[in-house]
């Protein structure tokens, strides 16, 4: 239970963890003595963040299919704004009117309302924000940034206190060095060192984990395109990492990315099962094409695609993805 809980805990009180672990008077007497030794972690990047405690919510059955996708209208308003302006207009604590944001941003008036009908449906809050709202929603602690470098899907940390070094045991000297000590301060080392290791264990399955996501959906990640995204499930992780299926689970289940263009998103969208894939075409054309009919996508996805689908499920996929019918959206693309 305690590596659970351990699995399945934000990056802000892990921090606090380790920033507890490395105070202990303890901890500092054996590694003086060189039974807890320590090197940086391999190839762990750190970003400095401008909003470091915030944390991803998304309210209960809110699929929010513009957060994996790099090429939809949010994205492209989000980087003509900036992420400067975005943060400063979007993201603070201050309210403004969607003139205010317009005015600020230099954008449109229906720009701002788009962007802030957004974050009406995702938003990001620091923990010193009050109280969450009644409605059910599900918070994510992100983890890491994205980037692209030469190329390359790149993982960039935020919280420096976990991942700028990691530390092993000389089990060796331990003994010499436990040998003439108390009872009591015996047990205490002991149990430190196992939430020193429970902690390195989390870290090691958590950076192993990401990095396995980076080169699995690599073309995804690089043009932004949620078709690009491979089925994978957490099962082929597990097996890969040689950790049990629930360890997977607990630990992608609150844990969240900033992606490449911007947005955060939850672990969960880079293990995409064929049906999400094929709904993350449809939502792609259907914004592309708002003119277009449930049988005018039905052809296109099995022309682009070679999918083979009913009108009765281009419907069903619509209504998940929250997109009206024709009329709907070429209304709203006229606006």
């Amino acid at each position: 239970m305690k590596m659970a809980r351990l699995m399945e805990m934000p990056e802000r009180e892990a921090e606090e963890l380790a920033r507890s672990i490395e105070a202990s008077p303890l901890f500092k007497r054996m590694s003086s003595a060189g039974i807890i030794l320590s090197a940086q972690f391999p190839s762990a990047r750190i970003a400095a963040r401008r909003f470091a405690g915030y944390g991803l919510r998304i309210s209960a059955g809110d699929g929010l299919p513009e957060l994996v996708d790099g090429n939809c209208d949010i994205v492209r308003l989000m980087r003509k704004v900036g992420q400067g302006l975005f943060e400063e207009w979007f993201l603070g604590d201050r309210s403004f009117s969607d003139e205010d944001r317009a005015h600020g941003c230099e954008i449109a008036m229906d720009e701002a309302r788009k962007l802030r009908e957004f974050m009406d449906r995702a938003f990001i809050q620091s923990e010193f924000e009050g109280p969450a709202p009644e409605a059910p929603e599900r918070v994510f602690s992100t983890v890491a940034g994205i980037e692209v470098m030469g190329g390359r899907p790149m993982l960039a940390f935020f919280h420096r206190d976990i991942w700028e070094k990691r530390y092993r045991i000389d089990r060796e000297g331990l003994q010499a060095f436990l040998h003439g000590m108390a009872p009591r301060e015996v047990e205490q080392a002991r149990g430190l060192l196992s939430s020193l290791e429970a902690v390195e264990q989390r870290k090691t399955t958590l950076y192993r984990l990401l990095e396995e996501v980076l080169k699995a959906q690599a073309k995804y990640l690089l043009t932004g395109e949620p078709g690009r995204r491979i089925p994978l499930t957490q099962k082929l992780i597990a097996a890969t990492l040689e950790r049990h299926p629930s360890v997977i689970n607990r630990l992608i289940s609150n844990k969240s990315v900033q992606m490449p263009w911007g947005l955060e998103a939850p672990l969960s969208i880079f293990f995409p099962n064929g049906k999400e894939i094929n709904r993350e075409k449809l939502y792609a054309l259907a914004c592309s094409n708002p003119g277009w009919r449930d049988e005018d996508l039905r052809k296109e996805m099995e022309r682009l695609y070679g999918v083979l689908l009913s009108r009765r499920s281009i419907a069903q996929y619509r209504k998940d993805l929250s997109l009206g019918g024709r009329n709907q959206r070429a209304s709203a693309a006229s606006l």
